[in-house]
């Protein structure tokens, strides 16, 4: 049985959340591999909501183990509170179920006023990000200067962490014309949430050796999206981690053989997030009502999001760049109704017709979409849960994408309901 990693291959909100909660019903463990609490996933189960931006999604099954990964940047008081949040809707959260890498990179209340700074500032580039801190954090982590969960259990060491850090941090504010962080404020509260959070702290490596070795099933889950990945999307406008598959293997401590499957989450259409570019974006009535039936606001910032047509060549791409082997297509229900449906199969540069996305900003800017036609389906997809409750022409639908973005659709989700999906290939039996 194929361990499985599960990523986004859009530019996030994919619908993941649903998807790995509803694998983690054959999965036995469950991580996080990257990113931090800017990632929302949003589970219906049985009719109850849970809003989950930093735990596993499988933490609201009994019986699994879930892990946040070494590299995954974590806010501690978030952390504590999502934990206390979920306590209170009967989620049983206990060391024996939930265990955070003790070298995971916290994210400080530093982190988050410089990237509202940043954010709000009159001069250079706006990202759009959630201003929770997670780019400063990974700064950081790469620049050899941050506190990590383990530290907390060291208080002198902890004192000459923090000195370290806030002689970088503190040159930033004064930059930003800011008041300088107060050293002995963050020890105070960092000792404070620390009796909270380090019972959770764990050898993650072990854990996952431990549990291989033990012919366990292991499901990696992605956050954010390919197309947001600080390397393979669309740069500047994207997150500050690895969000492709390879990334699993280093976020967690296992061998890149041990990650298996690569199952790719996107939505039937496109949302983004924030800034950066959109080739198929819709700014009219169209984009307004796909929109308004899918629900499109974030899950941790309530954003509004961009909508647009499925463009199959960006999925292709991260088809390709995150060695993805089959997809899971969510939100076709919201696709219901509409007479046509367009889908964008390649772009048009400069009069020069092209069949990928470009790395220059400038031409990203000017790529203009070429699109395919179909026919759309008066009939509902919603709650389908095999082939046959489909419309023919959604099946056509699902079927062209599939020959464009030359990847199988392994799972079909009709529906937020976990149990209105459509299995077609189970990735733990790849």
């Amino acid at each position: 049985m194929a361990n499985v990693a599960v990523i986004g291959a859009q530019w996030g909100d994919e619908g993941k959340g649903k998807i790995v909660d509803w694998l983690s019903k054959r999965a036995d463990v469950v991580v996080r591999f990257q990113g931090g609490h800017n990632a929302g996933h949003t589970l219906v189960i049985d009719g109850v909501v849970y809003k989950l931006s930093l735990l596993p999604s499988g933490i609201v099954r009994q019986g699994k183990l879930s892990i946040i990964g070494n590299g995954v940047v974590v806010d501690p008081w978030h952390l504590a509170k999502e934990i206390e949040d979920l306590r209170a809707q009967g989620v049983e959260i206990t060391p024996a179920n939930l265990i955070v890498a003790e070298n995971a990179v916290l994210i400080l209340p530093v982190h988050s006023e410089l990237d509202h700074f940043r954010e709000t500032s009159n001069s250079g580039t706006k990202i759009g990000t959630t201003k929770r801190g997670i780019g400063p954090a990974y700064e950081d982590k790469v620049g050899r200067r941050a506190i990590r969960l383990i530290d907390l259990a060291d208080p002198d060491f902890l004192k000459s962490r923090i000195e370290n850090l806030l002689q970088h941090h503190n040159a930033l504010r004064r930059g930003h014309g800011q008041e300088e962080a107060d050293g002995e404020a963050l020890f105070a509260a960092l000792s404070e949430i620390a009796p909270k959070v380090l019972p959770f702290a764990g050898q993650v490596w072990r854990k996952l050796a431990e549990a291989r070795a033990e012919g366990a099933r292991i499901l990696f889950e992605g956050a954010q999206g390919a197309l947001l990945d600080v390397d393979h999307g669309t740069y500047p406008y994207v997150t500050s981690s690895n969000t492709v598959a390879g990334q699993a293997a280093a976020g967690s401590g296992v061998a890149p053989h041990a990650v298996g499957y690569v199952l790719g989450i996107c939505k039937a259409y496109t949302t983004r997030v924030g800034e950066g570019p959109f080739p198929t974006e819709l700014t009219d009535a169209t984009g307004e009502l796909i929109g308004t039936r899918g629900h499109e606001f974030g899950t941790v910032t309530g954003r509004k999001r961009r909508c647009g047509w499925f463009d199959a060549t960006l999925v292709r791409q991260t088809v390709q760049t995150g060695g993805i082997r089959g997809i899971a297509l969510t939100k076709l229900d919201v696709l219901d109704g509409f007479p046509e449906i367009r889908i964008a199969t390649g772009y048009r540069l400069d009069g020069t017709e092209i069949d990928y996305f470009p790395a220059s900003p400038a031409e990203q800017a000017r790529v203009e979409p070429i699109y395919e036609t179909m026919e759309g389906w008066s009939g509902t997809t919603k709650g389908a849960r095999q082939w046959k409750d489909l419309p023919a022409e959604a099946i056509k639908y699902v079927r062209r994408v599939e020959e464009l973005i030359d990847a199988p659709v392994a799972i079909l989700s009709t529906s937020p309901e976990r149990e209105d999906t459509i299995l077609v290939r189970n990735p733990f039996a790849d």
